[in-house]
Formats: C-alpha cells, sequence, structure tokens
C-alpha cells in the first residue's frame, strides 16, 4: 500500500491549483487525474472551453509559478464589460475607472491547466498519476484508503474531491445534493473575424437567454449563446456556415465579417452540496458548486476554495499542528460556502429577471442597467467585488 499525505482526485484547473498552492507545505501530495491535457502548439485553433479569470485568480497562478507558462502560450486581457438589452440602456466597467490594467483575462481552459502543470513539474514532493482515476474510497481512522483504475492501493490522511460536478469521489460520502437544471442549454462558438472588439467582452440579454462575446485576440473571439433546450440543439446540428448566418441574424451586428470554427453545447445546471466537508473527504470547485455561467465566474469561485484550504493547512503545518483536524476543514466550509451561495443567488436572480418577454419587467430591467449605469461608486465596488479585489 503506498501513503500520501493528500490525495486530490481531479487534474484539472481547481485540482492543479490546490497542488501548486499546497506544495510548499513540503507534504506528499498525490495527483490523480484520467487524461492529461493535449500539449501546445501555437497554431491550434482556440478550445471552446475558456474561462475569464479575475484579477484574483491572476494573482493566484503567479504565486503558483504557473502564469508566466500560461502566458508564453496564450492569454487575452481586457479592459472593458458591456451589458444592456436595450441599446442606450447598458452598464459598461472600465478597468481605468477603478485605475485597473486590465477587468480579467480569457485563457482557454486546457492551457490554465497545462501552466499548473508545468509548475508542478518542479515539486519533488508532487506526484502527478496519470492517466488514473478512482474506483473505491473507504474513510478510516487514518484517513482513508483509496482504490486506483489501475489496480493500486493508496492511503490518504486527506483526500480532496476536485473531479467536477458528477465527482465520482463524492458519491463515496453520504454528502448530499441541492440540485436543479434551468431551462436553457448553452452554445460555445469558436470564430474569428476582421473588426472584433479586442478589449471588450459584451453581453445582451434576451427573453430566451443572453448573447455573449469573449475576446480571444485580435481576430479570435468566442460566442456564448443561451436559448431553449431545443434550440440549441438545432442549433447544433447546423454546420459551421449556416450556424454563422443564425449568429448574424440573432447577435448584435458589432463583429464584422466572421466565420465560425468549432462549435460545442451542454446543459446548465445548478449544484451545491449540503456540506463541503465529510471525515477526511473536502470538496473543492464544481465537485462543491456549479453555478449559471452568466458572468463567468465559476472557475474563480473554485479557485477561492483552493486558496483558502490551502491557507488553512498552511497555517497547520507550519504551527505544527494537525493539517486534518476537522475544526480547520470546518473553517473552510464555513468561510466559502456563504460565498458560492451568494454568488449563485445573485446569478439566479440574474437568470430569473432577463428569461421572460414581459413588457413591464422589459422596462424596469432597461431602466434597471440604466441607473447601474450611474451609480458611480457602487458600480466600481461591484466591479472589484467581481474581480476578487
Amino acid at each position: 500500500m503506498e501513503q500520501c499525505d493528500i490525495a486530490i482526485i481531479g487534474g484539472g484547473m481547481v485540482g492543479a491549483l490546490a497542488a501548486a498552492l499546497l506544495a510548499p507545505t513540503g507534504l506528499q501530495i498525490r495527483l490523480v487525474e484520467a487524461k492529461a491535457p493535449t500539449p501546445f502548439a501555437p497554431e491550434q485553433a482556440p478550445d471552446l472551453r475558456v474561462s475569464s479569470l479575475s484579477a484574483t485568480s491572476v494573482r493566484l497562478l503567479q504565486q503558483a509559478n504557473a502564469w508566466a507558462s500560461i502566458m508564453a502560450m496564450r492569454a487575452w486581457p481586457y479592459q472593458r464589460l458591456e451589458a444592456y438589452e436595450w441599446q442606450g440602456f447598458n452598464t459598461t466597467f472600465n478597468a481605468e475607472d477603478i485605475d485597473c490594467a486590465f477587468l480579467g483575462y480569457m485563457v482557454e481552459n486546457r492551457l490554465v491547466q497545462l501552466g499548473l502543470w508545468h509548475a508542478l513539474a518542479e515539486w519533488q514532493n508532487v506526484h502527478i498519476d496519470c492517466p488514473n482515476g478512482l474506483t473505491d474510497l473507504k474513510q478510516t481512522d487514518q484517513g482513508a484508503t483509496l482504490t486506483l483504475n489501475n489496480g493500486q492501493v493508496l492511503q490518504a490522511k486527506l483526500v480532496l474531491a476536485c473531479d467536477g460536478a458528477e465527482s465520482h469521489t463524492r458519491s463515496f460520502t453520504d454528502i448530499g445534493m441541492t440540485a436543479w437544471d434551468y431551462a436553457q442549454s448553452c452554445m460555445l462558438i469558436s470564430m474569428q473575424g476582421d473588426a472584433l472588439e479586442p478589449d471588450t467582452t459584451w453581453q445582451q440579454f434576451t427573453p430566451s437567454g443572453p448573447r455573449a462575446f469573449l475576446p480571444l485576440g485580435l481576430t479570435t473571439g468566442s460566442l456564448v449563446w443561451y436559448d431553449q433546450k431545443h434550440r440549441i440543439k438545432a442549433l447544433a446540428e447546423l454546420d459551421n456556415e449556416a450556424l454563422a448566418e443564425q449568429v448574424r441574424l440573432h447577435f448584435p451586428d458589432r463583429m464584422g465579417h466572421f466565420k465560425v470554427l468549432d462549435k460545442g453545447q451542454f446543459a446548465l445546471r445548478r449544484r451545491h452540496a449540503n456540506q463541503y466537508v465529510q471525515g477526511c473527504v473536502v470538496l473543492l470547485g464544481d465537485a462543491a458548486h456549479t453555478i449559471n455561467p452568466l458572468a463567468g465566474q465559476g472557475v474563480n469561485l473554485g479557485f477561492k476554495d483552493a486558496q483558502a484550504l490551502s491557507d488553512i493547512i498552511h497555517h497547520a503545518v507550519e504551527g505544527g499542528l494537525d493539517f486534518t483536524d476537522a475544526k480547520g476543514l470546518q473553517r473552510y466550509q464555513q468561510q466559502r460556502r456563504g460565498d458560492n451561495l451568494l454568488m449563485q443567488g445573485a446569478m439566479d436572480v440574474c437568470y430569473h429577471t432577463f428569461s421572460n418577454d414581459l413588457l413591464p419587467l422589459k422596462i424596469l430591467r432597461n431602466l434597471g442597467l440604466s441607473v447601474a449605469e450611474r451609480s458611480g461608486p457602487l458600480k466600481n465596488k461591484v466591479m472589484k467585488y467581481a474581480m476578487g479585489l
């Protein structure tokens, strides 16, 4: 039986960041991941899966010694964010209003993962076990006994579940979930154009769902199309040229000539674990909570989870204390669950407010966006909160 201090199941963005932040403790860490990310090549088209990284997330990646590697591949800063339904009734956030160089960075998920894996390779106390996965987990007085896909048996003092919304690790605990599906689905569209707005990400609300643009470079970007499930299913069956024509019909006319490079779809679901800790198993990221992706905050919340747990474990190790102590782990849950619930609730209010076609509500919500645009310090405070400042 092999042993480690911390087993992290899931080597995606959140799991890899947790490993990188915990590595300086000197604890023996095993990162178990089913599939390695595809290596980067500059000629590759942008991936469909893209995240908007807040300023706090960028700082965490710098702390993990991964940001330089990510920037050496590709990451795109943006300085403006616009939200509107009717033209003239919009809210615009500018980085210069709060004396920042950027509001955030658009980065492909795979490149964040690659940058973190490059950083982890420098730590002798971190072992990446890939391809591998979890087939069984039994908790003991000493921690947990894990059986892996390749037949290995691993004894770990602490287990971090970072294996996504359908967490296999979570299924071995008694942790319940509060969950429901939204009426909408989402389509991601990778595109290339000659008149994009590389410094601006924008989102237009419609009763059937928002339409959004994420800049990924001077001539490349990602479109996000929320709509009823049957509508997204029909769009997914179109070829790229026909889909581009539908985009021209239903998106704002502010992208010039463009072509579709790739597309994909996924359902929108909200999930929240009833607790984040059960024995020696701790949930982070999507294993603990999923959120409506309206504001692109999912990965940022997961990174905050990793930071909070890392700080608690660092404090314990530096003080010669037991890093698996139940009180410390419960403190992680107390710190993160409320913040995640707040963001989930805010996104749900936004979703329900804009997902209807009643004229009185249309007028009220557009007036609300106009008032928000003129709210001055309050708008800047909201912007700073979203950035993690």
